[in-house]
């Protein structure tokens, strides 16, 4: 086994881990098996300023802008953004706030109607969404 297929064995068995153990506490959600492209941007200011988090391609979701921009108070300089937090605590956040969505912060008209209007629907439609984007190492 060469050196990098080595390390990327070990990278493999590590996210399993970490996934596992996160599930213990976080059982069974709507978006469970998918695989969700995440960029964030930082600007030279960083981390005085938070850095832009953006799903590509978007996702159907009340607090992710049509553009894939997550909409969350932790990222936003007037509201709760500090130098402090770290690229986990919003990884985390963003994590937290896809299975949880804020209807008092809405990005997505279509998304948040849904989910106010016809919860079972919504739930319907992230599960599909989860399939699109199937993590096939999972």
């Amino acid at each position: 086994m060469g050196e990098f297929a080595e390390a990327e064995s070990i990278s493999l068995k590590r996210l399993k881990e970490e996934r596992k153990a996160w599930r213990k506490d976080h059982p069974f959600t709507l978006w469970e098996g998918g695989l969700f492209n995440l960029r964030m941007y930082f600007k030279p200011e960083y981390p005085t300023t938070p850095p832009k988090c953006k799903f590509e391609p978007a996702l159907f979701h009340p607090n992710v802008f049509p553009s894939g921009t997550v909409c969350l108070s932790l990222l936003d300089e007037e509201k709760h953004w500090r130098p402090a937090v770290t690229i986990k605590q919003i990884l985390l956040g963003i994590q937290d706030l896809l299975d949880s969505p804020n209807p008092k912060d809405p990005a997505q008209a279509d998304a948040y109607t849904l989910f106010i209007q016809n919860r079972k629907e919504y739930d319907t439609r992230i599960k599909k969404q989860a399939e699109t984007f199937r993590n096939p190492n999972l």
